[in-house]
């Protein structure tokens, strides 16, 4: 059978099987303030890509300015401890769509060309549909799925579906569908690319969305981070990878200068970002939707950013791997930064999504709804532990290196399947920059021992063949 032929006949079956299931069980309508307000509130889920949890002016980051970002975060719950399943582009959105880590849909890399069940996984699009709600997709697609195939991902009005070259035409269609007449809530995807390019400026190739100009010296660029050096006792086998392209990382060579210009490009390419998601903050409250509407903001991944001497991601340091991630409903979602729990992106934002439409999630998400969270109820989440995986790549390419991240509250394991140091642990409360590793204290064996023991349940639960000794 044919790719598109397979893909078409899983998602045909989906409302039968998948999406199905998804449906049984609906909740009330959600009770609130206002009279003109409808049972359910609409979904703005906004998306950029490679932008590292920092990367706001609202969390403090002086080296920037995102009032966009900034709207959305100041009636947020904001989650500080929010992570990809995966650092990379696509296994991470397609994780996000289907509520799935990669692995266990066959996407641990860059492969456009993935299949899947999607009978058994079916798209954010068609769970949303079958939830009652009109879905519109605009903007960097990177999917394992022909934006064409609406029966296979669900989202009837989509635009400039595409990987690159499209950030100044997301914010006019995204208005487009929020003007549109309709008698059933909504769910749109304002999709981004920058500050993915922050990849060609790190080659010296042209930018593909928003040009920035040339930067200024490095003495008038942002300061180095605490955490550049390269931490003892990191794994040998992250310093191979980067050795394995260098067009990904072509930082070998790079003076502290060089690496300040890099982070003041990243930050005007982030201000880029938010300058587009203006006009669209901007509709919401001219066409009186703000009320009704709950928006989401998040990135698949982060960026290096210069921290322990890194560009790009898939790397399973913080910078890569942790995103911002908001939760904002203006009047109903609960302003603060709740840091107790880590959260996973991939897994926990689909059904969230069905808990903001009141729709039981389907059994096969194991991911936690964080909605009720977001509006005050603090006993409706109780996760301990967040997994993120990697498999180092370039593009279609796997280059054999894989590594799994087990987080909790407190502290951060990493372990590898490759080199002579395979593992670390992080205090994170007393090393944010991930600089001591603690992996081969004795003090610690006890901590570490509690993280593989989670590691193996996870693997067991989900089908992951991860394998590793130390």
């Amino acid at each position: 059978m044919k790719r598109r032929e397979f893909l078409k006949k899983g998602a045909l079956t989906a409302s039968a099987v998948g999406v199905a299931s998804a449906m049984e069980g609906v909740a009330a309508p959600f009770r609130r303030k206002k009279k003109k307000s409808q049972s359910r509130p609409n979904i703005l889920f906004v998306m950029t890509d490679q932008q590292c949890a920092e990367a706001l002016s609202a969390y403090g980051n002086k080296n920037l300015k995102t009032p966009a970002m900034d709207r959305i975060a100041k009636y947020a719950m904001n989650f500080k401890k929010a992570y990809a399943t995966t650092p990379l582009c696509v296994p991470c959105r397609c994780s996000i769509m289907t509520g799935m880590y990669p692995h266990e849909i066959n996407v641990p890399i860059n492969n456009l060309n993935a299949e899947w069940d999607t009978s058994k996984f079916p798209y954010m699009g068609n769970v949303m549909k079958a939830a009652g709600y009109d879905t519109g997709y605009v903007g960097k697609w990177h999917l394992a799925a022909d934006p064409k195939d609406i029966d296979v991902h669900g989202f009837d009005y989509i635009k400039h579906a595409r990987a690159n070259n499209l950030d100044p035409d997301v914010p006019g269609s995204s208005i487009e569908f929020l003007k549109q007449k309709r008698d059933k809530p909504f769910l749109l995807v304002s999709s981004f690319v920058n500050p993915h390019d922050i990849c060609q400026w790190a080659r010296g190739e042209a930018m593909k969305n928003d040009e920035i100009g040339v930067p200024p010296e490095a003495d008038q660029c942002p300061p180095l981070p605490d955490n550049f050096e390269i931490p003892e006792l990191e794994p040998d086998v992250i310093r191979y990878v980067h050795s394995l392209s260098k067009r990904t990382y072509p930082t070998d060579n790079w003076t502290d200068e060089k690496w300040r210009q890099y982070r003041w490009a990243y930050y005007r390419l982030v201000e880029k970002v938010d300058a587009h998601l203006t006009p669209i903050l901007d509709a919401l409250e001219k066409e009186d939707l703000l009320d009704d509407t709950v928006i989401i903001f998040t990135s698949d991944h982060g960026d290096g950013n210069a921290h322990h001497k890194w560009n790009q991601k898939q790397i399973l340091y913080d910078e890569a791997a942790r995103v911002p991630f908001m939760i904002s409903w203006k009047g109903h979602s609960e302003v603060c930064d709740y840091t107790d729990y880590p959260v996973s992106t991939g897994i926990d934002l689909l059904p969230t999504m069905l808990e903001i439409a009141g729709v039981e999630a389907p059994l096969y998400m194991k991911g936690k709804p964080l909605f009720k969270l977001a509006t005050g109820d603090r006993a409706a989440f109780d996760r301990k532990y967040t997994i993120s995986e990697t498999e180092f790549c370039l593009s279609k390419v796997s280059f054999g290196v894989k590594g799994r991240m087990v987080r909790s509250p407190k502290y951060k394991y990493v372990v590898y399947e490759q080199g002579y140091r395979k593992e670390q642990l992080f205090d994170m409360d007393t090393d944010p920059g991930e600089m001591n590793n603690l992996a081969y204290d004795s003090n610690y064996n006890d901590v570490k021992l509690e993280h593989i023991n989670e590691l193996k349940q996870w693997m067991k639960e989900t089908g992951d063949e991860f394998e590793w000794s130390i």
